[in-house]
């Protein structure tokens, strides 16, 4: 090791209010990882990409470093390997980041045919800072193999690429009376389950015009009627038309940063609720829709969120809380997220419009995304759109597609052509 490379500082930083949850209850079962996936207009080349990740990584700061375990609290220190390897994927997807593996990376590159791939731990950063990573990773690897693209857009980052690497929860933390989030328990999803570590996925990829025509017709955002539908399906399939003891309660991150002018990379989103409390004998989609939308509505104002998550920040910057060593912490966030956890029967999550810059559109046909299964939840769903086309993509580790094809049923009926595609696990 030269002597410059000794004395050379080693940048570190602290864990977002969030991310400080994920490490302390990670683990192969729920391992707190999600993907976002590119789909381009021909084959992926392993070589390229490599080449691609190893110019992009250094210059992006909220990637490049590992995690570390402190006396207090957990801390990212600068990796300063090599790029992890990028791999053609072999294995189901969203696996646990073990520790010393992946050159102690907290996010991975695959590929497959058209398909490039990125799966991160979540105390890394949320969707739309992996949405911000893979764009840019995708921008260099295209100037790569489209020699006519470097020519005219260089090798630096697009303009759009946020880097900052703020805790926006701190910055925007109000000392106003906070709010707990909902713990009262939900109605949960209890199937047959697939063999240990298979992971069940469905795409179905929706036209947005048609969606948006079908959204004015029920009174609804495009959010809300996807929640609606979901939520539908769950009660058709799984309550047969018979009141419940529980409500069917779904949990719906937020992106924070249009609410707080925010362009952070790291986590920045909160959590609400779409609840439905089946309390007769029989309802219509258009009983179920209009809940939903009452409830979302209720929550989606700034205020709201600021009460969310100063709640959160309030326990972080507790003076009595700090010196607490890590290990205590630990199991007191473990016991917290145990009883919260089990507050919804799923998550359905949107990470919005994609776009891109004018000159890659004709090589970028579709991204889609999904995250991996937390405690209580076999079952969640992720919505991304690029273009004319929105996919939900719903991620299981149940044995049947139930919901699932209950879901993508009502939304054919409301007029809505739907195209599926599947992982390889459910052959129905």
């Amino acid at each position: 090791m030269e002597k410059n490379d000794r004395n050379r500082h080693i940048r570190w930083d602290r864990l977002d209010n969030t991310a400080n949850l994920f490490p302390s209850i990670a683990g192969e079962s729920m391992t707190n990882v999600y993907r976002i996936s590119v789909i381009l207009a021909e084959d992926v080349k392993r070589e390229s990409l490599q080449e691609a990740l190893d110019i992009v990584l250094p210059k992006i700061d909220g990637f490049n470093v590992r995690l570390r375990t402190g006396v207090f609290w957990y801390y990212f220190e600068e990796n300063g390997k090599r790029a992890p390897r990028v791999v053609e994927e072999s294995y189901f997807p969203c696996r646990f980041f073990r520790p010393n593996r992946n050159r102690n990376y907290l996010f991975r590159v695959t590929y497959y045919k058209k398909r490039i791939n990125l799966e991160v731990f979540h105390a890394l950063t949320d969707g739309m800072g992996g949405i911000n990573f893979l764009r840019e990773l995708t921008y260099q690897y295209l100037r790569l193999v489209h020699p006519e693209l470097r020519d005219a857009a260089g090798d630096g980052l697009s303009v759009d690429t946020a880097l900052s690497t703020e805790d926006s929860f701190v910055r925007n933390y109000k000392r106003s009376r906070p709010s707990g989030f909902n713990k009262e328990k939900a109605y949960l999803i209890r199937q047959e389950k697939l063999p240990a570590g298979e992971f069940g996925v469905i795409h179905g990829i929706l036209p947005v015009g048609r969606l948006k025509e079908v959204d004015h017709r029920y009174g609804t955002s495009l959010n809300e009627y996807l929640v609606s539908v979901f939520v539908w399906s769950v009660y058709c399939e799984l309550f047969h038309g018979a009141p419940g003891k529980r409500p069917i309660r779904v949990a719906v991150p937020v992106n924070l940063r249009p609410y707080f002018d925010s362009d952070t990379t790291k986590n920045f989103f909160i959590m609400v609720s779409a609840e439905f409390m089946p309390t007769k004998e029989s309802y219509t989609f258009e009983e179920v829709a209009a809940a939903i939308k009452e409830s979302l509505h209720e929550q989606i104002n700034k205020d709201h969120f600021e009460d969310l998550f100063s709640y959160s920040v309030s326990n972080q910057m507790n003076i009595f809380m700090r010196p607490v060593p890590l290990f205590i912490k630990n199991i007191a966030m473990r016991a917290v997220y145990r009883k919260s956890a089990v507050a919804n029967t799923s998550t359905i999550t949107n990470i919005g419009n994609i776009k891109v810059d004018e000159k890659y559109r004709p090589y970028i046909q579709l991204f889609h995304a999904f995250i991996a299964m937390s405690k209580g939840q076999s079952l969640k769903g992720t919505i991304c759109s690029y273009g004319d086309d929105l996919v939900i993509t719903f991620s299981s580790v149940f044995s049947r597609p139930t919901v699932q094809k209950a879901f993508f049923r009502k939304v054919a009926e409301d007029g809505v052509d739907v195209k599926i595609e599947t992982n390889g696990v459910y052959y129905e």
